[in-house]
């Protein structure tokens, strides 16, 4: 069966090389990751190694719906093109496999060589579940000497066993230079341990991370990482952030993150948590480990547990975001982060409309905005609507009104598939006036990027044609700066 399924990944990238149909079903996605075929969701094992970016996540080779969790596998030199390999790690008698990280072993510490590339999961056994036992969960170890193409399981499987409690998974690990030791930041039921171990195999809980919080009802949390990180001026604190499977501020999946301190036993936050994106399409985000100069690259699944299994996809379901680089920004005594596509995204763009200044109202008609990217500045605050449309009438709007954002699909195409895809709009407080606008359209998804990346909104969108029409209109006629429009080339062609 997995050699089958191993010639099945060789013919498909053949097939990729000499025929690009197989990307071309509708709603499929130009430049951002998808499987060849059947389910995915979170990313998973996100980790860089001698030139190449690693892409392990959450997959189901046998349908285009949640099933039995596998290790997908795709790696990449720039984050964009993607070489799809074969499955990486397979259901096993202790379980399925859950979602977790990788981590390369610069110092041999567990013992499977040098630079051995090492992952560290949940399994997920379903029989003891079926029982209506809690105890299903526990973390396990995989470990590759040749760059992720094979694998072998720790022979001691599980390193950290569950204790009786729910949803005990998605492991996130790190070295931790100051004290010597990998840290593992370890999503249980409605908080975050923290574990340290001097060899990823004998684990010691250190402290755990629940915060009081005011009129907070989140749904199970989920796919935790913990990293340092440094503003401009080169002040030094900790991110954290927390993944949740419902009840986010538009309704089912979200990410938010804390900021704060980290002594390698214990995380104590310094301010209150911020959401990281409010669309409804934006979860189980992590970074990529051991990235050149320190960089923070984010990954998230672009899709939402509401629904996630019923968008009108056939061949394939779900795709992640285009990767993110944060930035830490200081305003005040407060930080926040940024989000801004990787600089390798420019090189897919190509300016099919660019004037230095336009009026508002403003109108461009006839131009194919199915893959494009659109930016621009205002030369002062102002409220605004900015809508995409097409010839049959099918809208999607963005409001900028006072202290909001409001999303808008309930016109957009496709939604009957599930009842909570579009009842309502979607909102988006914010701090500040709006000042630059960044829209990535893809096939059936659009990346709102506000302010330099300050204010984030990802939402999935069904369009029966493609959107043709770009407007915006605004409550006081001013001039928008460094209007343009870009064509975004396929990464699978």
């Amino acid at each position: 069966m997995r050699l089958t399924i191993a010639l099945l990944f060789l013919i498909l990238n053949l097939s990729l090389a000499q025929n690009t149909s197989l990307y071309n079903e509708p709603y499929r996605p130009q430049f951002h990751f998808t499987p060849p075929a059947k389910w995915m969701n979170d990313p998973n094992g996100l980790v860089y190694l001698n030139g190449k970016y690693h892409l392990f996540y959450q997959y189901y080779p046998d349908g285009i719906v949640w099933g039995p969790m596998h290790w997908g596998h795709a790696e990449s030199t720039d984050l964009l093109h993607w070489k799809h390999l074969p499955i990486a790690l397979y259901p096993d008698k202790l379980g399925w496999i859950f979602s977790g990280s990788a981590v390369i072993d610069k110092n041999n510490t567990a013992g499977f060589g040098n630079n051995a590339m090492i992952a560290i999961f949940t399994y997920h056994n379903d029989e003891i579940w079926k029982a209506g036992k809690k105890n299903t969960e526990s973390q396990a170890l995989a470990y590759s000497l040749d760059e992720g193409k094979t694998w072998t399981k720790y022979k001691n499987n599980p390193v950290l066993n569950n204790l009786g409690e729910q949803d005990f998974r998605d492991p996130k690990v790190f070295w931790h230079g100051e004290t010597s030791k990998w840290i593992m930041a370890l999503a249980v039921g409605d908080k975050i341990k923290l574990f340290s171990s001097p060899n990823l195999k004998e684990w010691q809980e250190e402290s755990v991370f629940k915060p009081i919080e005011k009129d907070t009802e989140l749904g199970v949390w989920e796919c935790p990482d913990l990293f340092p990180m440094k503003t401009a001026s080169g002040e030094s604190k900790w991110v954290m952030i927390i993944n949740h499977g419902d009840k986010g501020p538009n309704g089912g999946s979200c990410t938010r993150y804390f900021i704060g301190n980290f002594d390698g036993k214990t995380f104590t936050k310094t301010q209150e948590a911020k959401w990281l994106d409010y669309g409804t399409d934006y979860y189980a985000a992590v970074t990529f480990s051991n990235v050149p100069n320190d960089k923070k690259i984010l990954l998230g699944w672009m899709s939402n547990w509401q629904y996630a299994t019923k968008v009108p996809t056939d061949v394939w379901r779900s795709a992640m975001t285009i990767p993110r680089e944060l930035v830490l920004i200081k305003e005040g005594k407060n930080y926040h982060l940024n989000q801004k596509m990787i600089a390798q995204f420019s090189g897919l763009t190509k300016p099919v409309f660019n004037q230095k200044e336009v009026s508002t109202p403003f109108e461009k008609k006839e131009i194919d905005l199915s893959q494009s990217e659109v930016t621009f500045d205002f030369s002062q605050p102002t409220d605004a609507i900015i809508s995409l449309s097409n010839s049959k009438g099918e809208i999607f709007t963005i409001t900028i009104a006072g202290s909001i954002v409001v999303t808008d699909r309930s016109h957009s195409g496709q939604k009957d598939f599930h009842e909570s895809f579009a009842t309502k709009p979607q909102v988006m407080p914010i701090e500040d006036k709006i000042s630059s606008v960044q829209l990535i359209l893809d096939k059936s998804s659009v990346e709102i990027l506000l302010n330099d990346g300050k204010y984030s909104m990802t939402n999935l969108l069904f369009p029966t044609e493609s959107f043709t029409e770009f407007k915006v209109i605004t409550k006081d006629k001013i001039t928008m700066q460094n209007f343009t429009i870009k064509a975004v080339a396929s990464i699978w062609k």
